[in-house]
């Protein structure tokens, strides 16, 4: 019990995270909304760390997170980059469909096949790709919106790589101290980026700090209660229920930006939940 309740807390702080670094995406850019609240989460990690005195773990135990943080800034900047380009409430979904698969697919490679709840999941997932990237246009059109998808897809290849490698890296009990590589990882690929295509450091709207801080610790808060599901159950439930995430940046999108989907697109995205929660049944 749990594990879903982290699961889906983490999904809820995700999904606020997504809203609000989209936001910072659009007034900043997608490069310095990542890099300035991946500098607040490990600060708030580091924090954290010394104040809850966790044991510091085993060197491969930070290799594992630091790979981890580096798949997910990766995915961060991809749909960030999306959200930038057009709307929020598409890019979310698609990419936490790669993002929930990614792990089933590992647990296919180390425990056999799924059952048929997983299979019936996939069909949903395929089918929700196909109405999303459709939209209310006809097949005509289905090969340009598919090439709108290369970000989102992209996001969640990076996310679900996340999830693997973070799952390893806390096998052993450790939480803070492994988001703290994850972060560090983080900013220092930022930073390298951002050194090397001469991409400015300066924030000229300032009003966007508060939103970058905030996105900062809701993402911070997103990996925190994703680690305890995984440590409190299957890597696969806490996967899929953190994968969860789009509910919450769609309601937010839709108040705050009035953001109108066509139907198709509504039910491609309902198609996407009932995929996730497809997967998830296997292991509740």
């Amino acid at each position: 019990m749990l594990s879903i309740i982290f699961g889906l807390l983490s999904a809820l702080s995700w999904g606020a995270g997504d809203f609000t670094g989209g936001l910072a995406s659009r007034r900043v850019g997608a490069i310095r909304a990542v890099f300035y609240a991946s500098v607040i989460g490990l600060m708030v990690a580091i924090g954290a760390a010394i104040v809850s005195r966790e044991s510091v773990p085993a060197i491969k135990a930070w290799g594992f997170a630091f790979g981890a943080g580096l798949f997910g800034c990766l995915g961060l900047i991809f749909l960030y980059a999306a959200m930038e380009r057009g709307a929020m409430s598409i890019a979310a979904p698609v990419s936490a469909l790669l993002a929930a698969a990614l792990p089933v697919f590992v647990g296919i490679a180390t425990e056999g096949l799924p059952d048929f709840l997983t299979v019936l999941g996939f069909g949903f997932a395929l089918l929700a790709v196909w109405l999303i990237s459709n939209g209310g246009g006809g097949a005509d059109d289905l090969l340009s919106h598919l090439a709108d998808l290369r970000l989102p897809l992209l996001a969640g290849l990076g996310f679900g790589g996340y999830f693997v490698l973070m799952h390893e890296a806390t096998s052993g009990g450790a939480t803070f101290w492994p988001m703290v590589s994850s972060r560090t990882a983080s900013v220092l690929m930022l930073l390298v980026y951002m050194l090397v295509t001469k991409t400015s450091f300066r924030i000229e709207d300032r009003s966007a700090l508060p939103v970058i801080g905030l996105n900062g610790v809701l993402d911070l808060s997103g990996n925190g209660f994703f680690i305890l599901a995984a440590q409190a159950g299957r890597l696969d439930v806490a996967s899929v229920l953190s994968s969860l995430y789009p509910g919450s940046t769609v309601v937010l999108a839709s108040v705050f930006l009035r953001e109108r989907l066509t139907r198709n697109q509504w039910i491609g995205i309902l198609s996407a939940l009932t995929a996730i929660a497809l997967m998830s049944k296997t292991s509740l």
